[in-house]
């Protein structure tokens, strides 16, 4: 079957493909990736392909949010595979830059929030979101999307490109989309190809935790620190586990709150052996 896929390499050409389809009134959705994709992903594209007219995926992994020690070179990638994957959802272009197209040798200016980098995963990969905001803030400038689709696994990245976007004025429309788990609980990820088969069985402790807490917020309990502590115990229960963080925060600031009122946050990041995960979910109180 021949593909219908543009794929883009070169910024001109994906701003040249940006400005005909504006000019001709159709609606642009993207869908950021780095790559390997995954169902997780496809439920995003899926998504951005009722949003618009024309649906791009990018497809860069993005040097400027690994840290020093971690795994930028490792990081799992087939393309031939995601061009695939890609045609079965209906995308229409993939915009798949090389680094140093995106990042040139005299490349000087990150984007940078105040408060919500603080948070979650912040303290433990402090570069790593001003590199996020960075690389959105050229995508939307590059790609010229009416709409961005991001999924709600990455909670703390969803939330910070949310407040950059109307912070800084961007005409875009940001949409989230619920996390895809796996037919066991586990949630979605790239990083998944890592596990070994114990380590696979391990990783699900980080579901099992925070369907505890749902379930001990429904039985009354409302204070985060027994939440916390529960949760722990179920991380802790299973082999090659190591907490980085467990947190009962606002939704919307991310701060660490004392009490379960309403609608609440809890995220989580565990090391599965030598695989950091990340998962999360809202808590709510049933009436």
């Amino acid at each position: 079957m021949e593909s219908y896929i543009r794929i883009i390499k070169n910024i001109d050409h994906m701003q040249q493909e940006a400005r005909q389809l504006l000019q001709t009134g159709k609606t642009i959705v993207l869908v950021p990736t780095m790559g390997y994709l995954h169902e997780g992903h496809l439920a995003l594209m899926r998504e951005g392909r009722k949003q618009g007219d024309a649906l791009v995926i990018s497809i860069f992994v993005n040097p400027t949010q690994f840290g020093p020690a971690e795994d930028f070179q490792a990081y799992p990638r087939d393309p031939d595979r995601d061009v695939s994957l890609a045609e079965s959802v209906g995308v229409d272009i993939i915009f798949t830059p090389e680094a140093e197209v995106m990042y040139d040798k005299a490349y000087q200016t990150s984007v940078d929030l105040e408060m919500l980098p603080r948070y979650l995963c912040g303290p433990s990969r402090p570069s790593h979101f001003s590199g996020v905001a960075t690389v959105v803030t050229k995508l939307l400038n590059i790609v010229k999307p009416h709409v961005a689709v991001f999924g709600e696994k990455d909670y703390q990245q969803l939330a910070i490109i949310r407040r950059m976007v109307h912070d800084l004025n961007f005409d875009v429309r940001v949409i989230g989309v619920p996390i895809v788990r796996e037919s066991d609980g586990l949630a979605m990820s790239s990083r998944n190809t890592y596990l070994s088969e114990d380590e696979r069985r391990s990783a699900l402790s980080l579901y099992k935790a925070l369907q505890r807490a749902q379930k001990s917020v429904a039985q009354g309990i409302r204070d985060a620190g027994q939440l916390v502590h529960s949760a722990s115990e179920v991380l802790c229960s299973y082999p090659n586990t190591k907490i980085d963080y467990v947190s009962v925060c606002d939704p919307g600031t991310l701060e660490n709150v004392n009490r379960v009122e309403g609608p609440t946050l809890m995220a989580l990041a565990v090391w599965v052996g030598k695989t950091r995960l990340i998962d999360n979910t809202i808590l709510t109180i049933e009436n």
